[in-house]
């Protein structure tokens, strides 16, 4: 059906209750690479948990392909990619827990070939502590047009210098279908015909998989491994990751935040992610 934004603006989604154990955070961690080396991760003797788990924690028991379907909302899976992304954390998030997430509909917005679609998403624990803030947007392909607005353009600019660092991080050929196994049962991820019905080569990694990667690439090299230090941290999708491919991330520190860019250094540095922010506490 096409889209109607008055119909979707404002909607509230049923609340989710989640849960989520030791066992859970660490097929997150193992998900995203992480290995022996990193026994704070992978290890349930002083587990650290990297704040990117709390955007994956109410769907870690899906075993279905998501839907794209909210009140006046309903999109073909195949035209969808994630546009953006960024989490808050209010507290360090704990190895277990029990907790209600609260989704609205924040925006629908019409960029003529296709529109974007803005959820914003609060974990919140069984005795009303706020855990996190989650706010997202998905690109779905081929569904502009319906007449709404377009949004703000805006773009982060990076520091006109070298960056402070540069993190080169591999990915696995198995990381996709290591990171389904985290809830997005997506085909978009593991099907070779899927991949190619949407317009990919190959299956492609997943843009939170990514998301994650990077993160806990930062915390790792310029934290100490400090996930409580991590406020919050944004991005957006600009390109594909195949699994595999090796990760570039240049990084420049700039006042009590981290701004990044992260490439596909295997396909001369083609864009992964952009307008990238850590902020630390």
């Amino acid at each position: 059906m096409p889209i109607d934004p008055a119909t979707a603006i404002g909607a509230e989604l049923p609340e989710t209750k989640f849960s989520w154990t030791p066992t859970d955070v660490l097929l997150y961690h193992l998900a995203l690479g992480a290995g022996p080396e990193d026994l704070r991760y992978t290890y349930e003797r002083d587990l650290h948990v990297l704040p990117t788990f709390g955007v994956i924690a109410a769907h870690l028991r899906a075993t279905e392909p998501p839907t794209v379907s909210f009140p006046g909302v309903d999109v073909d899976l195949a035209k969808v990619l994630h546009g953006t992304q960024e989490i808050t954390v209010h507290r360090p998030l704990p190895v277990r827990g029990e907790a209600v997430l609260r989704t609205r509909v924040a925006d629908v917005l019409d960029k003529g070939t296709a529109a974007v679609i803005v959820q914003e998403s609060t974990g919140v624990t069984t005795d009303g502590t706020a855990l996190f803030t989650a706010r997202s947007s998905i690109f779905a392909r081929g569904e502009g047009g319906f007449g709404g607005s377009r949004g703000p353009s805006t773009r982060l600019r990076v520091p006109d210098r070298a960056p402070d660092a540069v993190l080169e991080t591999p990915t696995l050929p198995q990381q996709a279908l290591l990171y389904r196994l985290c809830g997005d049962r997506n085909p978009l991820h593991a099907d070779p015909e899927f991949a190619k019905l949407a317009g990919f080569d190959a299956p492609i990694l997943h843009g939170l998989c990514t998301y994650g990667v990077v993160c806990k690439a930062v915390v790792d090299a310029l934290l100490d491994g400090r996930v409580d230090r991590v406020s919050s941290f944004a991005a957006k999708f600009t390109g594909v990751v195949y699994p595999g491919e090796t990760l570039r991330t240049g990084v420049w520190r700039d006042g009590d935040r981290f701004v990044l860019t992260t490439t596909a250094a295997d396909r001369d540095d083609a864009p992964v992610l952009s307008d990238v922010v850590l902020t630390v506490s």
